[in-house]
């Protein structure tokens, strides 16, 4: 509804995308992608399971589906394809009862003779309607009935073959009938000269000009018009695979008889044969079961058979799964037509968000072409994991936010002029002193700030942390349901010391039957792999390495894991593994931890699970390296060991 008020007029928006919709909600978008991408899947699949999925205000990929199918399954429910016969046979029962009635009071022969004429007729429709092709009808009324059903087959044999032509047709006259036969010769020579090669652009033209009428969709060019008479003739040809054996022989015996000129059947012969030929790939071999009881006709069931091709096309483009698949190859227009405007604006708003996640430079493609996340996104999610994190911290411990200048230093209350390289915080009232006092003894009175006079504020330099997370990633990690949590405080730890402790140095150690050192996009797209091992000594190997490459650094070793220790490293580089765990490789890691002791590490172990052996192995760590062991649960494995690595901090400076 439109509504005027004097100049300005109000009604509804129908030009593209909702301009006042809200934006897509990339932050829960991206937390999504991020929760998939750390259980295991790869970036694609998550955004892929994202777009199925949907979110809270927009429908995914499935329920989409969903519908269509739904709404093919109901045109099938619905309808059956008896349509044309079933009004043959009705216009035939109604010009023989009209006849008969117009006989009976005539005493004559020649009336008893027309009874017997039509009590002989054979029993199926289309064999009684070709019987009467030369009767001479006594009766105007049935006489007109059976001219109904000359045109009633014309009229649908024409629809069958271009849409809206029926309608064109209520009232066939012989020059109408003409009309039709002339335009059906000069399209089988357009096509034909087509189809030989030849350069039809002005035939074209003047066929168009001469019989444009009968397409109302108004092509624009050879191609086009084939495209559209190759569907429609593909879908007349499914109906007929859909019918009976019997049902085709019935119809294409009464075809013949169309508008009672064998001609237009031979046309339409022709016109298939070209359109297969010009055509061969549109479907001409598949069918549908149609079990309703609401009848179609010849052009109705044509015009259905279109419809569920549109419908498997849709079906087909929401899936997403051919090569190359993009949203934007869904037709906008097919699936408003099907599904009605709500579902034409959910798959504008999934495309617009896979369009905003690659804009907002949260996806990146890898050298290899693959989809991942970018930093951009990695800082994102740390900051969300973080958030939750201190949150825990705090609920736990009841603090209040503060403000703490991390490593960059505590200011001395001092300042000092500014020197190349700097990069304090400005002393604002320093400053201004020193330009207000530099600009007096200038004659314009005019105040200007000059580098001379910036000066910083003086800080202490904070002591640096040498940090090495080691992550259990067997399977048993994720078997458990420990993978996701394991790598949320990856993320909020990195988080943390990438801005609030930058001069801190942190290393990521994943260990399984091996162990590596890792960066953080590597550990969050991590996925499970069954592999036997739980190689706690190769990464305590990793980690005084780290140590050692900071020597300056005060060090903290943080250990996540499950499972007592089941594989160490031998001097080849190989990894023997031992279950139960062998003597060889709780002394090599036994060792380690004495190495790191040595370094100035204590090693806290972050114990998930209740194992006694492991919480035997564990407690031996303690007292043997000075270090601790924490048991968290997997809500507050976050809180633990940010929690942790700011104690150890604390502590060690």
């Amino acid at each position: 509804m439109t509504v005027e008020f004097g100049r300005w007029r109000y009604g509804p928006w129908h030009d593209g995308p909702d301009p006042l919709a809200p934006p897509v909600d990339l932050r829960s978008a991206l937390e999504a992608i991020g929760r998939d991408v750390m259980d295991g899947r790869s970036p694609r699949s998550a955004l892929d399971e994202l777009l199925r999925r949907g979110t809270g205000e927009v429908r995914g990929l499935d329920e989409l589906t969903r519908r269509v199918w739904q709404r093919r399954s109901e045109i099938q429910r619905r309808h059956n394809l008896d349509g044309t016969l079933a009004e043959v046979r009705r216009l035939l029962d109604e010009a023989l009862q009209a006849e008969r009635a117009a006989l009976f009071p005539d005493p004559d022969d020649e009336a008893r003779f027309r009874e017997a004429q039509l009590d002989a007729l054979p029993p199926g429709t289309a064999a009684a309607v070709r019987e009467l092709a030369d009767y001479d009808w006594r009766s105007e009324q049935a006489r007109e009935s059976y001219q109904k059903i000359r045109d009633l087959l014309g009229q649908e044999l024409m629809e069958s073959r271009f849409q809206g032509m029926k309608q064109a047709l209520q009232d066939v006259r012989p020059e109408d009938i003409e009309r039709i036969r002339r335009m059906m010769a000069d399209l089988n020579e357009l096509l034909l000269a087509h189809l030989r090669g030849e350069d039809t652009r002005e035939q074209f033209e003047a066929f168009m000009r001469e019989h444009g009428e009968f397409f109302p969709e108004n092509p624009r060019t050879v191609e086009e018009l084939i495209d559209a008479l190759a569907a429609r003739a593909a879908a007349a040809q499914r109906m007929l695979n859909s019918m009976s054996a019997e049902q085709r022989a019935e119809l294409a015996e009464l075809m013949a008889g169309a508008f009672g000129d064998p001609r237009v059947i031979e046309q339409i012969a022709t016109l298939d044969a070209n359109l297969r030929a010009l055509r061969p790939g549109e479907d001409w071999t598949s069918s549908a079961r149609f079990r309703g009881r609401d009848p179609l006709g010849l052009g109705e069931g044509a015009s259905a058979m279109q419809e569920l091709a549109e419908l498997d096309a849709l079906a087909e483009q929401l899936g997403q799964s051919y090569p190359g698949a993009r949203l934007e190859d869904i037709d906008i227009e097919s699936l408003q037509r099907q599904l009605g405007d709500e579902a034409g604006v959910d798959a504008r708003r999934l495309a617009e968000l896979e369009r905003e996640l690659r804009a907002a430079g949260l996806l990146e493609r890898a050298e290899d072409g693959s989809l991942r996340l970018s930093p951009k996104a990695l800082r994102r999610l740390g900051q969300t994991a973080l958030k939750d994190v201190i949150g825990a911290v705090r609920s736990r411990r009841g603090e209040r936010d503060t403000a703490n200048a991390g490593a960059a230093g505590e200011p001395t209350g001092a300042s000092r002029p500014w020197s190349f390289g700097d990069t304090e915080p400005w002393e604002v009232s320093r400053t201004l002193r020193n330009a207000v006092l530099r600009s007096s003894s200038t004659s314009d009175g005019k105040i200007s700030i000059d580098v001379v006079d910036v000066e910083v504020t003086e800080t202490e330099q904070r002591a640096r942390a040498a940090v090495a997370l080691c992550v259990d990633t067997s399977w048993s990690m994720v078997q458990d349901g420990r993978w996701v949590p394991m790598k949320r405080t990856a993320l909020a730890l990195h988080q943390l010391i990438t801005t609030r402790f930058r001069t801190d140095a942190l290393a990521l150690i994943t260990f399984g039957r091996h162990a590596r050192t890792v960066d953080l996009a590597e550990l969050v797209g991590l996925e499970g792999v069954w592999e036997q091992g739980t190689n706690l000594h190769h990464a305590l190997l990793l980690a005084g390495r780290h140590l050692r490459r900071n020597p300056d650094a005060a060090p903290v070793v943080l250990v996540v894991t499950d499972g007592e220790p089941t594989a160490h490293l031998e001097p080849d580089g190989t990894a023997e593994f031992h279950y139960p765990p062998a003597h060889s490789t709780l002394r090599k890691t036994i060792a380690e931890v004495d190495a790191l002791a040595g370094l100035g590490a204590s090693v806290t172990v972050f114990r998930l699970g209740d194992d006694p052996s492991l919480t035997a192995f564990v407690d031996l760590i303690a007292r043997r390296g000075g270090g601790r062991v924490v048991a968290p649960t997997l809500d507050g494995l976050g809180a633990a060991v940010v929690s942790d690595y700011l104690h150890t901090r604390r502590r060690s400076h």
